[in-house]
């Protein structure tokens, strides 16, 4: 990919489907930057891991997970047959708005990014975050048009078969693509705090239940299409790759509701421990065995917790009388 004119037809092989990579300057220049936030972020991990900090392992997997489709969709042999069959242009479609962002957003990079870096770089990000031009980025009416409107004009006129005859455009078409299709699943299955237009796990579903009928709507009508969608692809091919379009966006409706259920579940687990928390310490206190809010990050065994106690009370409790529910993360 990346050339000045099309790609060469390539019909399917195997040989060809293991072998034929990208290696035009817009692939290359992918893989580099892909690389470089893979080194980033597992750095950060392994810094974080030297601070006595754990970060999941699920995240970095995600995350990677994430990095390798997008390396996928413009450099494997799926970008390759996308100059011979619309079904690898779906699937490419798919690595790039419905694969890879969702997995980059649940690694959660915004607040590993704000746990590890320097304060410069800290207050740079949460300015970014908190701008009135990221605000306007990230409404969802911009967000919409960029997801949805774009991949409508684009299948739905000749922008397909231009772009195709003309591979810098369709770099650029892909960029716009993945940036926003980020901007569509970040706020939906995203783990990073969102400064503007939060939405509780309610309406993240239902967005994700309502994203579902445009998608099925465009594959549906490349499907019953007369005419080939664009100049390089036969009939029988597009009406295959609506029909993958519109199965694939199916069922990617119901997978997103996953991980925004499970993180659901989760935060009532925490709200429910916060509760059972304060009910300990209540019922210590009620019993003459205060325990102070500050000394919930102090553990029995810090000398500070003991200098703590015996500056307010005058006596260190023993660590039968310690509350071991009290937090201290």
């Amino acid at each position: 990919m990346g050339s000045m004119g099309g790609m060469r037809p390539v019909a399917f092989s195997w040989h060809a489907a293991l072998t034929d990579w990208q290696t035009g300057p817009f692939p290359l220049v992918t893989v580099l930057v892909l690389c470089a936030v893979a080194y980033w972020y597992l750095r950060s991990d392994w810094r974080l891991a030297g601070r006595g900090r754990r970060w999941p392992a699920r995240r970095t997997a995600a995350f990677m997970a994430g990095l390798f489709s997008v390396d996928l969709a413009v450099q494997s042999p799926v970008a390759t047959f996308t100059a011979s069959y619309f079904q690898a242009h779906v699937i490419q479609h798919l690595l790039l708005m419905v694969v890879a962002p969702p997995l980059l957003a649940l690694g959660a990079p915004s607040t590993l990014l704000l746990q590890t870096s320097s304060r410069r770089v800290k207050t740079a990000w949460l300015k970014v975050l908190k701008s009135r031009g990221f605000a306007v980025l990230t409404f969802p009416g911009t967000v919409f048009c960029l997801y949805f409107g774009v991949m409508f004009a684009f299948f739905l006129t000749s922008l397909i078969n231009t772009a195709m005859l003309h591979m810098w455009l369709m770099d650029v078409f892909n960029v716009v693509f993945f940036f926003g299709a980020t901007l569509y699943w970040w706020p939906l299955v995203g783990l990073d705090p969102i400064v503007h237009w939060r939405m509780g796990y309610g309406a993240r579903m239902l967005s994700v239940l309502l994203g579902g009928p445009p998608e099925v709507i465009l594959g549906l009508a490349i499907l019953s299409s007369s005419h080939p969608i664009a100049s390089m692809y036969s009939l029988a091919s597009t009406r295959a790759g609506g029909g993958m379009l519109w199965v694939a966006t199916e069922a990617s409706a119901l997978i997103g509701f996953v991980p925004i259920f499970l993180q659901w579940a989760r935060a009532d687990e925490r709200a429910a421990k916060r509760i059972d928390e304060s009910r300990a310490v209540r019922s210590n206190n009620l019993a003459g065995h205060s325990l102070p809010t500050a000394s919930a990050t102090l553990s029995p065994d810090d000398e500070a917790w003991k200098a703590y106690w015996m500056a307010r009370a005058g006596t260190v409790p023993s660590t039968q009388e310690w509350v071991p529910n009290a937090p201290h993360e």
